[in-house]
This record gives structure tokens, sequence and C-alpha cells, in this order.
């Protein structure tokens, strides 16, 4: 017995060692673990506190905007929105959004009446000057501010600029509380940003994500395109805010969404550089004066190098036409000829070469470099100015008979439309009760011919148009992406 004792008291205690050492092991691999929940706990607690911090400083600086607009009826504009069910030219409410549309489909009274759009916006001076986005207050007969403190002032419009989709307003007030603006350029791809603003009226809203990509263009949603896209959630009445860095500087104003309804996590804002550039315009004289080239641009792809006996990786902007009398003809440049280079830095966008032509004034000396039979040649252009207020009143009085307005086929519009290998411009508007709508014209078809002469692009749809309609009429040949047919509009005398 105490044999049999004394052995079972030593396994008895072998157990108990062998027990201890376990746990103690066990507890030793368990500190490694444990510490690093607690450093990931404590590194997502200071993400948090960074955010809140950001929240905190910069949403004084943000307003509700509230925009009035009176509309007939009968002369109700359909447009495309920032904000829509679907993704496309082609479907209707991807442009009923703001001042409540009605769709074409539904015919009402024609009698005036009263819509609201509900936006944001930033202050960027303690005076009251507020950056917003076009869209929001476009034609609106009354715009209020209110502030975080809840202090409303009506607003006056400095300046609108619908072609980068960028609008100054102001109020009357003093230290007001303001953002300071980043250098947009400088943003990368997977950097944190956080939007603020009033989605669906609901007061200075914070949301977070990062930087989804750059330089997204080609969307139809504004003439001048380079838009930071982020996951950031956006929604209706986001539009004009700010979208800011973790250091509390904007980068860019938020101005649409791609997705059903609403936030999907594609969001779009205009850089911040390129609606500083707009604001200090508007600010000085109340209209943006652009450089201009005159010359039309496109993207070099593949098989166009290759038929200009180029390598098919070559990058650059093909220039199918010149005006003569253009700054670009008076210098040299030819018909044919590929810009590679712009001020010494490479090009292979064509939205890429209007927009930094666009960003300088008139008068400045650009060097290009071009390639002509496949040989690299310097050309000193100086800028013109663009001739935006009188072509935009001639083709006002012409589209406004018309009741469309149009686009230049980019090659992503000739993707998603299924018009690759097709020549012509784009319908992106239809106004409501017009003789083109009564003819059957919709959004997202394309204008291939004016009178039986083709037309390749804007330029040359408004040349051919303008005579064609003091004649009385026009024969237009349009295309669907299945079929085209003529289209007749008649025009009886005022």
């Amino acid at each position: 017995m105490k044999v049999s004792n004394s052995r079972t008291s030593q396994r008895t205690t072998r157990y108990l060692v062998v027990s201890i050492l376990f746990v103690f092991v066990m507890s030793i691999s368990a500190v490694p673990a444990i510490c690093q929940d607690s450093n990931s706990i404590t590194a997502l607690r200071q993400i948090g506190k960074a955010f809140a911090e950001i929240a905190e400083k910069t949403s004084p600086a943000v307003v509700w905007i509230t925009a009035e607009k009176k509309v007939s009826a009968g002369r109700s504009r359909l447009q495309r929105s920032p904000f829509g069910d679907d993704f496309g030219p082609l479907d209707d409410d991807f442009f009923d959004f703001f001042f409540g549309r009605p769709f074409k489909k539904r015919r009402s009274p024609r009698k005036d009446y009263k819509q609201t759009a509900m936006g944001s916006g930033f202050i960027v001076s303690s005076d009251g000057y507020i950056l917003t986005n076009n869209h929001v207050i476009e034609g609106a007969s009354k715009i209020t501010v209110k502030l975080v403190d809840e202090r409303e002032f009506k607003a006056e419009i400095i300046g609108t600029d619908p072609a980068s989709e960028v609008a100054v307003i102001k109020i009357e007030a003093e230290k007001l509380a303001i953002l300071e603006l980043a250098d947009s350029d400088k943003i990368e791809v997977g950097e944190w940003v956080l939007a603020i603003g009033n989605p669906f009226g609901l007061s200075h809203t914070v949301t977070a994500g990062i930087v989804s990509a750059k330089g997204r263009s080609g969307l139809g949603l504004a003439e001048y395109e380079n838009f930071i896209q982020t996951d950031a959630a956006i929604n209706r009445g986001n539009s004009g805010g700010p979208l800011i860095n973790l250091d509390g500087k904007v980068v860019g104003i938020n101005t649409a969404i791609i997705g059903a309804q609403g936030n999907v996590g594609i969001g779009l804002a205009i850089p911040i550089n390129l609606a500083k550039n707009v604001y200090e315009q508007l600010i000085e004289g109340g209209k943006v004066v652009r450089g201009f080239m005159g010359v039309v641009i496109q993207d070099l792809t593949p098989k166009l190098a290759r038929s200009f006996g180029l390598e098919e990786n070559t990058k650059g902007v093909l220039i199918p036409d010149v005006s003569e009398d253009s700054a670009a003809g008076k210098a040299g440049v030819k018909k044919g000829d590929i810009v590679i280079e712009f001020e010494g830095k490479t090009v292979n966008k064509a939205n890429e070469l209007q927009r930094k032509v666009a960003m300088l004034k008139p008068g400045t000396k650009v060097e290009l470099v071009v390639l002509r039979d496949g040989k690299r040649k310097k050309i000193t252009v100086e800028l013109g100015e663009r001739p935006a207020e009188q072509m935009i009143a001639a083709e006002s009085k012409v589209m406004e008979k018309l009741g469309i307005s149009i686009q230049n086929l980019t090659d992503e519009l000739a993707e998603h439309l299924g018009y690759e290998n097709t020549e012509g411009v784009v319908v992106t508007e239809v106004e409501y009760g017009s003789r083109a709508e009564s003819a059957g014209i919709r959004r997202g078809m394309l204008i291939t011919e004016v009178n039986r002469k083709t037309v390749k692009n804007t330029k040359e749809f408004k040349e051919a148009i303008e005579p064609a309609v003091k004649k009385g009429s026009v024969v237009l040949l349009v295309y669907n992406g299945r079929s085209s047919w003529y289209i007749v509009l008649e025009f009886p005398e005022d």
C-alpha cells in the first residue's frame, strides 16, 4: 500500500507539474494575442478620435443650402442629374433629380410652380464667400443658407461655371468659420477622406472612406471632368459639400454619385485645385475666362496609332481638325498632329489636355511637342480666349428652337451606349414639349447627319444646324444603337 500510495503520489505530482507547465505555456502564448487585440483596439480608437476631431473642427464651416426656383411646366428642361436611378444617358431617371423635373411620360397642366432643391456648401472666407455646385443653385430665384448654429441668411450668386460644375455664393456675415483648401494634386489613392453635408436634409452628416481613384472623366456631368472617386457615403443633399483629408483641409467638392437610388460606394468630387481656379476668377470678374487653342482633339487609340504608322502603345492626343484663324492654326499646328507633350509633361488623354489648356489664361504661351509623320516637332502656341459667351449666346437660341442639347461622343460614352465605330453627337438633353421630343428624339440618341451632311462633333453640328434652322426646317439622321432613321423638324417663322 505504501508503495502504491507513493507511486500514486509521484504520478499525481507529475500530472500537477505538467498541468502547471501547460497552463503557464498557454498563458505566455496568449499574451501576444491579447496585446495585439489591445493594440488594434487602441489604433481604431485613435482613428475614431481623429475623425471626431476633424468633424468638430470643420462642421461649423459647412452650410445647408436651400434653393427655390419658379418653373413653367411647359418649358421645363430635362437634364442629366448627378444623382439618379441608373448610370447612363439612356435612363430617364438619371437626369431627373434637382428641382424635381417631371418625367417625360407624365403630362401635367401648363402652369408655373415652385420647386425646391437642397444641397450643401462650405465657407472659404470669413466674410461669407461659399463654394458649392452649380446644379445646386442653378436658375434659383431665392437661396437660403443655414449655418450649424441654426442662423439663416439670404445668399446672392457671385458667379457660376456650368462647365466645371462650380458656383460661388455669398452671405452678409463676418468672422465666420472657414475651411482651408488643400493641394488636390497631392492626394493619393487609398488615402482617408471625410464627406460632410446634408444628405436628405440630415444636417451636418459625416461619412468616412478612402480615395478610390483619381482623374475620372467621360461621365457627361460637366465639360471639364477630373473627378476624385471616393467610397465615403454621398447621397442627395451632399452636393456642394466638402471632401476633407486628415489634415482637416478640403480636397474636393462632392458632386455626384454613380448608382441606383443612393450611395453604393461610388461618389465623385471636383478636385479643389480646379475649383480654386474657378473661384478666384468668379470673385475677380464674375465669369471664367479660359485659354483656347482652337482644335478638335481625341484620344489616340492603339488602332489609330497603328494607322499613323506608330507603335500601338504610343500615347498622345490626336488632332483631327484645326481652325485656320485659331491660336493653334496661327502657330502651325496641323490636322493629324499628335500631341505627346504639353509644357514639358506627357499627355495621354484628350480631356487631360483640354483641362490643362482651360486652366491657363488667354495670352499664355505654351509649348507643345507633336508627332508629325512620325517625327517630333516643337510648337509654341499663344493661347486665345475660349469664345464662351458668344458661342453660348448664339448656340442657346438655336438649341432653344431645337429643344435639345448635345455633346461629343467620347470613347467612354461610345462603349457604354454601344456606338463603337460610329461618329456623331450624343443628345444629352431634350426639352419637355419641344418639337424634338414630339418628333421622337430621346436622350442618348446619336445624331450622325444634319441635312444629309455628316457631323462628327459639336462644332460641325453647330456649323450645319444654324443655316438649316434659318431655312425653317432640318433633316436629322439619328441612331439608337440598333437602327438609323431620318427625322424632320420644321420651324415656322416667329
